[in-house]
């Protein structure tokens, strides 16, 4: 969660007009600058230098298209809890890089709790993930269970991120 009142590279914090920035560029990360700048009352230069520093700073990550996921065909989202053999780094390492070697996941995280890792697999049908899980994840030589949560329906993908408000 970005905080104003944590650190960036570069300056002390996150000012009022930065929040104000990544609030609007989190709403329609195809804004010209010229609007983006007009939307949170600056120039379009110190705008343009505020947000390439954000970028720099890595506050933003990137840009990418919000994609419909039943349109392109991918009507299933599972969510699947995996436990590990041993609980050492090794095994946490090399499974978080073959996690995120596997196209089908589109987010994944470490956990603490029942399960130690929790993947977003989105695939086209039952078929598909029941072919992912035998022929991929159950191959994994340090994986001991996987339980899988079937969607039943999205209610919210993708955020936008809840930034707190700036302290100046």
């Amino acid at each position: 969660m970005i905080h104003p009142k944590t650190a960036v590279k570069g300056q002390d914090v996150l000012d009022r007009t930065d929040v104000a920035i990544l609030r609007a560029l989190q709403e329609d990360g195809r804004l010209a600058n010229v609007d983006l700048a007009e939307r949170v009352n600056l120039s379009p230069s110190p705008c343009l230098r505020r947000t390439k520093r954000l970028e720099a700073d890595g506050v933003i990550r990137g840009y990418r298209a919000d994609l419909d996921r039943t349109r392109l065909g991918l009507g299933l989202t599972v969510f699947v809890e995996i436990k590990v053999a041993r609980h050492t780094l090794d095994n946490a390492d090399s499974l978080g890089r073959a996690l995120s070697a596997i196209p089908e996941v589109v987010s994944c995280f470490m956990l603490s709790g029942d399960a130690d890792f929790l993947a977003e697999i989105v695939v086209p049908d039952l078929a598909a993930y029941e072919r992912l899980l035998s022929q991929t994840l159950l191959m994994l030589p340090m994986v001991t269970d996987i339980r899988s949560n079937f969607a039943l329906r999205t209610l919210k993908t993708g955020g936008p991120l809840a930034i707190p408000p700036a302290s100046r």
